[in-house]
């Protein structure tokens, strides 16, 4: 897929690796990006165009939903993340409720429009579904639920022609990760290389030089063979999607 005269859309568009998507969108040709955010947000470029979309808030994923119409390219960017010792189950939910089922109220809500244009949901899922950064753990928790979400999908969205991809980022430049003394590759070298992994068709992306590092070891692992083995399942069954 190129992005070139697509509609792409991205939720939490108003800073870090969210903003850097916007902006390489628009580098790449989109023809519109729909900057999905929970506060007022303004662009100079025309092409863009501001959505109020708190992913936690059913009635504004669907008024998003009715005001976009045509889609090619939904991005799951939004998220949270919040030190923790998994002693406050509120944290735990808050995490889910924006990290996995706000990823799933977004994709439901744009799936028609998706599978119309046989277009692409590109999950931000992050490297900590692999295996979890133990200052963070409802975060990763939240993040292997939207990882394993995001394998599901894409086993039963194949029959309809929508491609399912999963960002596993590392270590990124940007708010949330402030405290974390450690390298970090920039929001935009994130965002250049989420758009390559779409457009070379990269089921699982890994974006930055940590993620990378384990890319051919998941690609050529137990896991990932099982994962294909069972979606063989789900294709082998027109009617289960």
């Amino acid at each position: 897929m190129s992005i070139a005269g697509k509609t792409v859309l991205v939720t939490g568009a108003n800073r870090g690796i969210g903003q850097a998507l916007v902006a390489e969108a628009l580098n790449r040709g989109a023809q519109r990006v729909y900057a999905g955010t929970r506060v007022p947000l303004a662009h100079p470029d025309p092409r863009v165009t501001p959505l109020m979309l708190d992913v936690t808030d059913a009635a504004q994923i669907q008024a998003a939903a009715d005001q976009v119409g045509s889609l090619d390219v939904l991005i799951n960017n939004a998220g949270i993340a919040q030190y923790d010792d998994l002693s406050d189950r509120a944290v735990l939910e808050r995490h889910l409720a924006v990290n996995l089922f706000g990823t799933h109220g977004v994709t439901q809500a744009f799936l028609s429009a998706l599978t119309r244009s046989r277009g692409a949901i590109v999950n931000n899922v992050s490297l900590m579904a692999l295996a979890p950064f133990p200052m963070t753990p409802a975060y990763a928790i939240s993040k292997a639920a939207a990882f394993n979400l995001t394998q599901s999908l894409r086993a039963l969205l194949a029959g309809r022609g929508v491609r399912v991809h999963a960002v596993l980022t590392g270590p990124t430049d940007t708010d949330m990760t402030r405290g974390f003394e450690i390298p970090k590759a920039s929001p935009e070298s994130v965002a250049r290389a989420i758009f390559d992994g779409v457009e070379h068709g990269k089921e699982d992306i890994f974006p930055d030089p940590m993620s990378a590092s384990v890319a051919d070891g998941w690609r050529n692992g137990a896991a990932k063979e099982l994962e294909r083995q069972n979606a063989a399942l789900v294709q082998a069954e027109p009617d289960a999607a």
